[in-house]
């Protein structure tokens, strides 16, 4: 457990390096007694920070949410990080890649919710009754750690190397639509370059969201009606690059684009 003070000193760092865009070394390397506690309060500290300067929490999302991922980080559990207004992308819009260090996409189901979730005990019905739709999404991650050398406190800390993010214009209830069997495929400048389903996020995204309820609610903090959530990634994360543009299609869904400039 690290002392109030070098939480804030990380933290400080992290923000740094992100308005910078001049990663740092990982965390974990300087402070190997780093918890996950650790992590997701030096998170805090910089999503109020966020929030004070005038941003505003849009929602959250789920990282980890893969069997593969999770091995890779020697966890046995998600993590989360939070989606502010400033991080919104458009699809009719390119967006710069040099604001990045080492930009990725990952193809999500967004959720979108019309009602409150409740915390500790939030089931899957739950979710599925206060979901108003579900809608193509794209995550744009990041890190601010040299050369994605991440542990698993590293990304926490980091706001689950979040960016920004990008909905397109489908919005399906889940009623109308098995969410378990979405399949999805992500095309670079006209390549297909990676092909996913909905189920690779802990066998059912729904899943994922029910999850992050009831662990938010640690840290004091609840989903709400309007929120949207990105439950994890149906497909390996893909580096990006000036000029790249990524079209995501999902069958019964939609489609949603993203651009680099």
């Amino acid at each position: 457990m690290l002392s109030v003070a070098i939480r804030d000193e990380l933290a400080a760092d992290l923000a740094q390096a992100e308005r910078s865009r001049e990663p740092i070394a990982p965390l974990t390397a300087a402070y190997p007694d780093i918890d996950v506690v650790d992590a997701y309060q030096i998170q805090l500290i910089n999503i109020r920070q966020r929030v004070a300067e005038g941003a505003r929490v849009l929602g959250h999302k789920v990282g980890l949410s893969s069997l593969a991922m999770q091995q890779m980080m020697g966890v046995d559990e998600p993590d989360y990080g939070h989606l502010l207004d400033e991080m919104q992308v458009f699809e009719d819009k390119p967006v710069t890649a040099a604001n990045y260090l080492y930009p990725r996409v990952e193809v999500e189901v967004a959720f979108i919710l019309s009602a409150d979730l409740p915390g500790a005990g939030c089931t899957e019905d739950d979710v599925l009754a206060a979901t108003a739709a579900l809608a193509p999404a794209i995550e744009l991650i990041d890190t601010r750690i040299t050369d994605w050398k991440i542990a698993l406190c590293d990304t926490i800390a980091d706001n689950a190397s979040s960016a920004g993010f990008v909905l397109g214009e489908g919005r399906v209830s889940p009623a109308d639509i098995d969410v378990k069997a979405i399949d999805a495929v992500l095309t670079r400048n006209g390549e297909v370059i990676a092909e996913g389903r909905s189920d690779a996020v802990l066998g059912n995204p729904v899943t994922a969201v029910a999850w992050l309820a009831r662990k938010v609610e640690s840290f004091g903090v609840r989903l709400r009606k309007g929120d949207i959530v990105l439950p994890g990634s149906c497909t390996r994360a893909i580096d990006a690059r000036a000029g790249d543009e990524f079209v995501a299609d999902f069958t019964g869904l939609g489609s949603v684009r993203l651009s680099f400039e």
